[in-house]
């Protein structure tokens, strides 16, 4: 019996659900990113000279969601907390932060500036990016809940928050470009190729890494933690001019990634995959349901 299925009868033998607080607190902040990023879209008037502005604050919230949605299942997974309330307590707040939010965004978007006088196109393409959003979150409850299923390192179909950080980075790159004189438009016409693509891998079977054994609590080597603040450093410190770039091809080396992960030996894959100073051993994969 997998991990999901024990926690599930353990709470039935119990009386009740175990609603844990930091993991499902974390989790809430991923739904109330998306909450407020959908209030700033709806704000965002194409006509007025604050709109990029409005669109960029929901852009940042649909990333803060991003790191939210990265940390719940983690703290979840480090204090022993798993549950099944917060599998589908995330998947709900996924929909809304990754599934509604980027498609009302691009869907405003492309009636502003591309799609103006077909604006069913624009509809259209927004329902297609949220409705296998959906499907997909769907499809990993009940792979999750199934035995022998609930905690693999690999997810079938692109991960709806990873799709998210797709459309958001994307779109900051391109008002990243517009305010240094680029038109912004030719480039628009990229974002509904992009939303009907990641569309189709979020329900493909395209399988990607998890990345669950990258575990804050492993020692790391002096020179893996200079390198890990340097980092962080200039990220902090020029994050107005690297973050516009660094995101998109971050989003987007994970999108590709998992079409040549296939063609690479299985010694290269483990050491991008997995923690080198802390294997996971033979029983870790069943005791950590995907959240």
């Amino acid at each position: 019996m997998d991990a999901p299925q024990q926690a599930a009868e353990a709470d039935a033998q119990n009386g009740g659900l175990k609603i844990y607080f930091l993991p499902n607190l974390l989790t809430a902040g991923n739904l109330f990113c998306g909450f407020l990023a959908l209030t700033r879209i709806v704000e965002a008037d194409p006509e007025s000279g604050d709109f990029n502005n409005r669109i960029r604050q929901a852009l940042g919230l649909i990333l803060l969601a991003c790191i939210f949605d990265l940390f719940d299942g983690r703290v979840a997974r480090m204090g022993g907390r798993e549950s099944p309330f917060g599998r589908e307590f995330d998947s709900l707040a996924d929909v809304i932060s990754f599934g509604a939010a980027p498609a009302f965004l691009v869907h405003r978007i492309l009636l502003a500036d591309v799609l103006r006088g077909h604006a069913e196109v624009g509809w259209f393409i927004a329902s297609v990016y949220l409705m296998c959003g959906a499907f997909r979150l769907a499809r990993f409850n009940c792979l999750a809940a199934m035995a022998g299923t609930g905690g693999g390192k690999e997810f079938l179909g692109f991960p709806i928050p990873a799709a998210a950080g797709v459309v958001a980075s994307l779109t900051l790159f391109i008002l990243w470009l517009d305010e240094r004189g680029f038109s912004k438009s030719p480039w628009l016409y990229l974002l509904p190729g992009i939303m009907v693509f990641l569309s189709l891998m979020m329900v493909s079977e395209v399988k990607y890494p998890a990345f669950k054994y990258l575990d804050f609590r492993t020692k790391r080597t002096f020179p893996k933690v200079v390198l890990i603040v340097v980092l962080v450093g200039g990220m902090i410190l020029m994050w107005r001019k690297l973050v516009p770039v660094f995101l998109p091809i971050l989003f987007l080396g994970y999108l590709l990634y998992g079409f040549i992960r296939p063609r690479i030996s299985g010694r290269y894959r483990k050491a991008i995959e997995e923690d080198e100073d802390e294997p996971p051993g033979p029983s870790s994969a069943e005791s950590e349901p995907q959240r």
